[in-house]
């Protein structure tokens, strides 16, 4: 077996070990090569199980949290998704196989531009890439069947909440960005009523307002 058949089949242990057992999600992952999302040095190491970095001060997120919060997420092939945080487009590019339309945005430029020639390369069409505060979400495609957060904010962002259709799910790290935060599920289940899950410990960068300055 070639090293890097080994190296896939690892990353796919790895990920399974983690608790991501569904095996749509298993084969999204499958199907997504990571190293497609990472430059230089880094596209080496793509099938470790770890956080990466990227431009701009961001990571790549560890494979099995990827994992384990789309697992989370419960996406139907019917679904509008939207993330919040694009960054490298990975964790878009694995919506992509799940869900109808996926909408990603990034406050950084350059992050944008960059996924979005990726998901030209890898004939992603079912993505939207935008520019924009992610904490106010995307009101005018709203609302979203599912939301997912890549960044931590230290209470779900009241727009984001706004813009989950009810009965739809949003997954998202909690917490400050000093310490430990909480992966949350968020189910919307009435006009005013929200269920809250928490799911496991992990870190994320903060969620910033605004359009980044690069």
């Amino acid at each position: 077996m070639n090293s890097d058949a080994e190296q896939r089949m690892q990353f796919v242990y790895a990920i399974r070990s983690a608790g991501v057992t569904d095996p749509r999600v298993l084969t999204a992952m499958e199907k997504i090569d990571r190293s497609q999302f990472l430059r230089g040095i880094f596209a080496e190491r793509a099938h470790e199980d770890v956080p990466l970095p990227i431009p701009c001060g961001q990571t790549i997120s560890q494979p099995s949290v990827v994992g384990l919060m789309t697992q989370a997420l419960d996406v139907t092939p019917r679904d509008k998704v939207l993330e919040v945080g694009t960054g490298s487009g990975y964790q878009a590019a694995i919506l992509s196989q799940l869900a109808r339309r996926v909408y990603t945005v990034d406050r950084f430029r350059s992050l944008v531009l960059q996924a979005r020639d990726v998901f030209e390369g890898m004939g992603l069409h079912n993505i939207t890439t935008l520019v924009a505060d992610g904490s106010h979400g995307l009101p005018e495609q709203a609302p979203f069947d599912r939301i997912l957060v890549t960044a931590a904010a230290e209470d779900p962002p009241g727009p984001l909440l706004a813009q989950l259709r009810i009965g739809g799910i949003m997954v998202l790290p909690v917490g400050q960005s000093d310490t430990v935060q909480s992966l949350i599920r968020v189910t919307r289940t009435s006009e005013k009523g929200f269920d809250y899950d928490e799911l496991r410990p992990v870190r994320f960068v903060p969620l910033l307002g605004g359009i980044g300055q690069e």
